[in-house]
C-alpha cells in the first residue's frame, strides 16, 4: 500500500523559509493521514479522502484559499479516475462549492460523468453540496496585487495503491489566477489525471503545456507496455521541450514504483512508501 502527494509548485519557498516549512509540514500530516486511510480503505476512496484534506489547507491552490480569476470570481476544477473501473469523472469551473474533488466522486456513477460552469454547480446543490466560499483575504490581496505568474502555478493531487494492487489519481486546482473566465486546465482532464490497472499519475504546473503533451495519459500508456515509471516519465516531460512545457508529476504504478519528477524547479511533494518522504 503506497500513497504520493503533491502540492503544485510554488516559489515563495525560494525565498520564504517560513512558507517552505509550513507547506512540508502540511503535506507530511497529510499524507500520513493519507496512508493510515489507506489501511482500510480502497486506491478510490483514500485519493478522494487525501484530495479533500489538501483542499481544506489554505498553503494550496485549490479548494480554501484558491487563486481569483481575472472577474473577482473563484472557479474550481477537479477530477477522479479509478484505474479498476477505467472510469473518469470531473468538473470544472465549479463555483460556491468546498470539495470539489467530492463532486467529481459523486458523478462516478452517473453516465455524464463531467460537468462543468453552472451545470456543475446545479448538481452539486442537488447532490447536498451547501453553499461555500473558498476565498481567503490573501488571495483578495494577491488578486488586488496582480502578482506575477511565478507565485501562481498550483494544483494538489494524490496516486495511491491499495491492498488489492488498485491504483486511483485525484486531481484539484483553483486555477492560474487572473485567468479569462471559462479557460479549462488540465487537471479535469485526462492529460493531467490518469490512472489504470498499470499506473496512476496526477500533474501540476502549466495546464496548456500539460495538455499539449497529454501528460498523465502518455505516462500510463507507456507504463502499460512494459516501460518502467521513471523512464515513462522522463520520456513523457522530455517531449515538453520544444516548447520548454512546465509540468510536474506524481506517480505509482501496480510494481510498486513511486516515482515524482517536474521539468522546473520544483514542485512540493511527499510520499509515504516504508516510510514518509517530503520534499526538500
Amino acid at each position: 500500500m503506497k500513497i504520493i502527494i503533491h502540492g503544485g509548485f510554488f516559489s515563495e519557498s525560494l525565498t520564504n523559509q517560513g512558507v517552505k516549512k509550513a507547506k512540508q509540514d502540511a503535506l507530511t500530516e497529510i499524507v500520513k493521514l493519507g496512508h493510515k486511510y489507506l489501511q482500510t480503505h480502497t486506491a478510490l476512496e483514500t485519493v478522494v479522502y487525501t484530495v479533500a484534506l489538501l483542499e481544506d489547507c489554505d498553503l494550496f491552490n485549490a479548494g480554501t484559499g484558491s487563486q481569483i480569476q481575472s472577474d473577482g470570481k473563484i472557479r474550481l476544477s477537479a477530477s477522479l479516475m479509478d484505474g479498476k473501473t477505467m472510469k473518469f469523472s470531473g468538473v470544472i469551473n465549479i463555483e460556491d462549492v468546498k470539495n470539489p474533488i467530492c463532486i467529481a466522486e459523486k458523478l462516478l456513477t452517473y453516465d455524464d460523468r463531467v460537468l462543468s460552469g453552472k451545470g456543475a454547480q446545479d448538481f452539486a446543490r442537488e447532490s447536498g453540496f451547501d453553499y461555500y466560499n473558498p476565498e481567503i483575504p490573501q488571495r483578495r490581496k494577491e488578486y488586488e496585487k496582480k502578482l506575477s505568474d511565478s507565485i501562481r502555478l498550483g494544483t494538489v493531487g494524490c496516486v495511491a495503491l491499495d491492498a488489492l494492487g488498485n491504483l486511483a489519481a485525484a486531481t484539484s486546482t483553483g486555477g492560474k489566477g487572473f485567468e479569462i473566465p471559462g479557460r479549462v486546465s488540465d487537471s479535469a482532464t485526462t492529460a493531467g489525471n490518469y490512472a489504470n490497472a498499470f499506473a496512476g499519475i496526477s500533474c501540476t504546473g502549466v495546464g496548456e503545456d500539460i495538455v499539449s503533451g497529454a501528460v498523465a495519459s502518455n505516462i500510463v500508456t507507456r507504463v502499460t507496455d512494459g516501460m518502467p515509471l521513471a523512464l515513462a516519465t522522463e520520456k513523457t516531460l522530455n517531449e515538453l521541450k520544444p516548447y520548454d512545457g512546465f509540468a510536474g508529476i506524481i506517480g505509482i504504478s501496480s510494481k510498486g514504483e513511486v516515482y515524482h519528477a517536474d521539468t522546473h524547479p520544483y514542485m512540493v511533494w511527499a510520499a509515504y512508501d516504508d516510510s514518509v518522504w517530503v520534499f526538500a
